[in-house]
């Protein structure tokens, strides 16, 4: 997990403070901190924080599952629906495959916060592209 955190230094994923903290056979997590860096201006999760961290969270998943020396996943298309506001503490996110295809995957992010409650579900589309692609 601290291999694939480390990914995001100097990059979006590390200045929004996005950790990896497990996974299983078909499921990576990250959580993000919901503080200054991530609040909208009425103290409240930042919709655009939450689909980073939703992207963020994908994306590696999607990169897991293919040959790293050959091809990159992408993102394609992604969609959020912002259900619960948090306004402190962690929130975690939970990516499962939905589609693992030669060329398109598509993975459900689920978001909660540290009481288990659903704040956003996202929906991503990934591209697989030949690492050599110009």
């Amino acid at each position: 997990m601290e291999r694939l955190t480390a990914l995001g230094d100097g990059r979006l994923s590390g200045h929004l403070g996005i950790e990896f903290v497990d996974c299983g056979d078909d499921w990576l997590r990250a959580r993000m901190p919901v503080d200054q860096r991530t609040h909208q201006p009425y103290g409240r999760l930042h919709g655009g924080a939450s689909v980073a961290l939703a992207e963020t969270v994908g994306s590696v998943a999607g990169a897991s599952v293919i040959d790293p020396d050959r091809f990159g996943a992408v993102g394609m298309e992604i969609n959020a629906n912002h259900l619960r506001p948090a306004r402190d503490g962690w929130v975690y996110a939970t990516a499962r495959p939905e589609a693992i295809g030669r060329t398109t995957q598509v993975w459900s992010i689920r978001i909660e916060d540290d009481a288990g409650k659903l704040v956003c579900i996202s929906r991503l589309t990934l591209a697989v592209i030949p690492l050599d692609r110009k």
